[in-house]
């Protein structure tokens, strides 16, 4: 049980953070996490390829070994060469389409525990089954009737941002995919908003961002009932 903005809520908030690579999703995922502590609230953090995603090991060795991705995380220091998601040849998105399924069925476990235990506080999630679709070409109208499919299965979330950015300072903040996929995968990220319920942010400095960020939660948690959060998720 936790308690915000006058109101006392039995189950976890569910915290989706979303965006293309360099968006500044850490970034803002820490200044939120310290804002509800300062508040008394719990708050746990997961990771959707650390915490959820099925065979990630074997996922990230198939990068590796037959991609040939280096696998790294890319600095203006030292660019990565990562090669991926940004590989959409037909064979790799069937496979990622089973994939991304199995995976939407473990996100169900985690957050029915979760929600079951009944330990309250604040879950948040960096990335989630949005960023798997977005990596998608979203374009297409299949990609969106499958991306419609999965959106079906997973959990629903009680805040999901999608923290806009720029492709070209993204890239020079975290250098790691050629820059024409970047500028696809954000309009991806864009036509996803209209099938999965992503609040939009506009890119800015930290601290603007943080503060569009706490606005659009203390919103949300407003106009939303209490018994609509304590029963966001079904089996």
């Amino acid at each position: 049980m936790y308690f915000l903005r006058g109101k006392t809520f039995l189950a976890p908030l569910l915290i989706t953070f979303s965006g293309i690579d360099g968006a500044g999703k850490s970034t803002q995922i820490e200044k939120l996490r310290d804002h509800l502590t300062r508040q008394g609230l719990s708050v746990r953090i997961l990771t959707f390829w650390d915490n959820v995603a099925v065979l990630s090991s074997m996922r990230s060795g198939f990068s590796r070994k037959v991609l040939q991705s280096d696998g790294t995380i890319g600095s203006p220091e030292k660019p990565a060469n990562r090669n991926d998601k940004n590989t959409r040849s037909f064979p790799l998105m069937i496979g990622r389409s089973l994939l991304h399924i199995a995976d939407v069925f473990r996100l169900r476990q985690i957050v029915r525990k979760e929600r079951v235990a009944g330990s309250g506080g604040v879950i948040i999630f960096d990335r989630y089954i949005y960023d798997q679709l977005a990596a998608l070409p979203m374009q297409h109208w299949l990609a969106r009737a499958y991306a419609r499919f999965v959106l079906s299965l997973a959990p629903r979330t009680d805040v999901s941002y999608l923290l806009d950015a720029v492709p070209e300072e993204a890239r020079a903040r975290k250098p790691e995919y050629p820059i024409d996929f970047m500028r696809q995968y954000r309009s991806s990220y864009l036509e996803l908003r209209q099938l999965a319920p992503l609040s939009l942010i506009s890119a800015g400095d930290p601290d603007s961002v943080h503060a569009a960020v706490v606005a659009r939660l203390n919103a949300v948690v407003s106009d939303t009932p209490q018994t609509q959060l304590d029963s966001t998720v079904a089996a």
